[in-house]
């Protein structure tokens, strides 16, 4: 049955960015349907809080690791740490990433890399780590958070949707890889997701939010819960035969054409 399908009783879920917004509502779902959690970023203080509360809420082991993504020991130890308190990986979900906007004739050399840095090399040194411990066991699911940049580009935003872009590919080529230990990989690209983060970014960058949802045929921005709800089937048994996918979770394709109303 479905709901079977949705138990993560005694799996263990690792979560990058898992303090806030996306990461930690998916967190906070997997650790709902019975997964013991491992949640990681670099604010410790704002970490260790969202930890205490999914432990609260749920009744769920949850375990706050700092952890800057974009440094490879610092990532080498997260999955150690992971392994050690609980003995086993069964999800990786790389959500860590962001991005400033800027013209690409602006963007810097280290502005390049450090979104790439970010967004890319923290999935692969994750899934990397992550991997090798799946593939010992014959089990294992990956969800790679990318984003509509990575699909149809953004103006202002030329190394993000580069990134995001070849997140998707590496998460294909995981995918390719290693079906054969039994590991799935799927990528889900967020559109407006109205996380507080992210809200805070459009204003920043000038976008009108209470107009934000306009072009989206929903009509609005999606919410932060419904990312987690498409992350968290993608990692369940339910989608057992589902690999190497890029899902959007967008509100639907803006497209352009006649005027409707």
């Amino acid at each position: 049955m479905l709901r079977d399908q949705l138990d993560f009783t005694g799996k263990v879920a690792i979560v990058t960015g898992g303090g806030t917004g996306i990461g930690y509502a998916t967190a906070r779902l997997l650790a709902e349907l019975g997964a013991g959690v491992v949640i990681a970023s670099r604010g410790a203080e704002e970490l260790q809080a969202s930890a205490g509360r999914i432990a609260a809420e749920t009744g769920a082991r949850c375990l706050a690791v700092p952890t800057d993504v974009k440094d490879e020991d610092a990532c080498i130890a997260l999955i150690q740490r992971a392994i050690d308190e609980f003995g086993r990986i069964d999800v990786l979900v790389n959500n860590a990433g962001g991005t400033r906007m800027g013209p690409l004739e602006q963007i810097p050399t280290r502005g390049w890399d450090s979104i790439f840095d970010l967004n890319v090399k923290s999935a692969y040194l994750c899934t990397r780590e992550a991997g090798r411990h799946m593939m010992a066991r014959k089990a294992g699911a990956i969800v790679n958070i990318s984003s509509n940049a990575g699909i149809t580009g953004v103006k202002g935003g030329a190394h993000y949707s580069a990134a995001k872009s070849a997140l998707q590919m590496f998460t294909t080529v995981t995918a390719a890889e290693w079906g054969r230990f039994g590991i799935r990989a799927n990528c889900v690209a967020a559109g407006m997701i109205a996380s507080p983060r992210a809200a805070a970014a459009w204003e920043v960058a000038g976008l009108d939010t209470t107009n934000v949802g306009s072009t989206i045929p929903l009509g609005r921005p999606g919410t932060p819960e419904e990312m987690a709800n498409m992350i968290v089937f993608l990692a369940s048994d339910a989608a057992s035969y589902v690999t190497g996918q890029t899902i959007a979770v967008n509100g639907g394709p803006s497209l352009g054409g006649i005027p409707l109303d």
